[in-house]
């Protein structure tokens, strides 16, 4: 049986790596995938073998949580490098050894495994981690989406209607010269509402579509998502509506809670804008108890925002000056 192996800290897992394990793939009947623990970035160690076993998931990984730190080609650090692999592979024959590194020879040497060095030059896919790290925007074309979205922090902006949740979300766009996600329900609901009601079933349609925009945005995102609301606040609509809400919307209001990554509730502190798409001040009232009730009832914590648009502003971004993806909001 020819079983492959590769490791690294993927940190971020690239189009590089990709072309590494495909190769790989092409060649072995099995292949196994050690994922090291580092503190280069801040994703943790199951994020990063989670975007590997997402993309490939016939893949064997093995997560390395007590990898040795050194780096180098000292007889001490080759020696003890060879040893801890040994050790976690405990008998597992290896035939290939896969790499784009100089340590593709002493470990395949200890392998007693055939050297394959994928693209060392890095020519055909002319990235590394180290520079990804500097501006993951810029080299966003050699990150899978999957991978790119997990290193955006999205935030996501809650309240009742006129709040200014959408005044926020797109000058806080606008100042960290990212995208912003709209209220996608607000635009279904102008379109097709009628007598001012929407049915349980349209409904059901708008949190997929939203999430869908909302992806595809993600993308195209630099550092920041600025999200205005999300399916929790369609879920606390449809209940404000029919007292009920549909299976679809339930699910992906209940997702929407890890979906994002900080949430601020926009206060009732600023005058209520009277269009013709709004129910009155008094109904701002009702439903933004709605809103911090559903907040509640999820356990989801939600930093809250109030006074002018500047002093918003600098609230949001004193969060996230501290704010640290994968972190602790609580550290806040």
């Amino acid at each position: 049986m020819r079983r492959g192996l590769t490791l690294g800290k993927f940190a971020p897992f690239h189009r590089g790596h990709q072309m590494l394990i495909e190769t790989a793939l092409s060649e072995v009947d099995e292949l196994v995938v050690m994922v090291y623990a580092t503190d280069v970035i801040n994703v943790p160690l199951q994020v990063r073998a989670g975007w590997i076993h997402a993309l490939y998931p016939t893949l064997r990984i093995i997560e390395a949580w007590d990898g040795p730190s050194g780096y180098g080609t000292t007889p001490e650090i080759v020696r003890e490098q060879e040893n801890y692999i040994l050790k976690k592979l405990n008998g597992l024959r290896i035939t290939h050894f896969y790499s784009s590194e100089f340590y593709g020879d002493h470990v395949s040497q200890a392998l007693g495994a055939i050297d394959r060095r994928i693209d060392e030059a890095r020519l055909t896919v002319p990235i590394s981690g180290t520079a990804l790290r500097e501006d993951y925007f810029a080299g966003r074309q050699y990150l899978d989406p999957l991978v790119y979205a997990d290193l955006i922090t999205k935030v996501c902006f809650l309240g009742a209607p006129s709040t200014g949740k959408t005044t926020l979300a797109s000058t806080m766009a606008e100042q960290h010269k990212t995208v912003w996600m709209p209220e996608y329900g607000a635009d279904y609901w102008r379109e097709h509402q009628v007598d001012r009601r929407i049915t349980l079933e349209q409904f059901e349609a708008i949190a997929p579509e939203h999430n869908s925009r909302e992806d595809t945005l993600t993308r195209q995102s630099r550092t920041y998502l600025f999200c205005d609301t999300n399916p929790m606040t369609t879920y606390v609509f449809a209940k404000d509506y029919h007292g009920t809400a549909g299976p679809v919307l339930t699910r992906l209001a209940k997702e929407a809670e890890k979906r994002y990554d900080v949430f601020f509730l926009c206060d009732t502190d600023i005058p209520y804008a009277d269009t013709w798409d709004r129910s009155g001040d008094q109904k701002r009232k009702w439903f933004q108890d709605q809103i911090v009730g559903d907040l509640a009832e999820r356990q989801v914590p939600f930093f809250r925002v109030r006074g002018t648009l500047e002093e918003r502003v600098a609230q949001v971004n004193d969060v996230l000056r501290r704010h640290r993806k994968f972190g602790n909001v609580l550290d806040i």
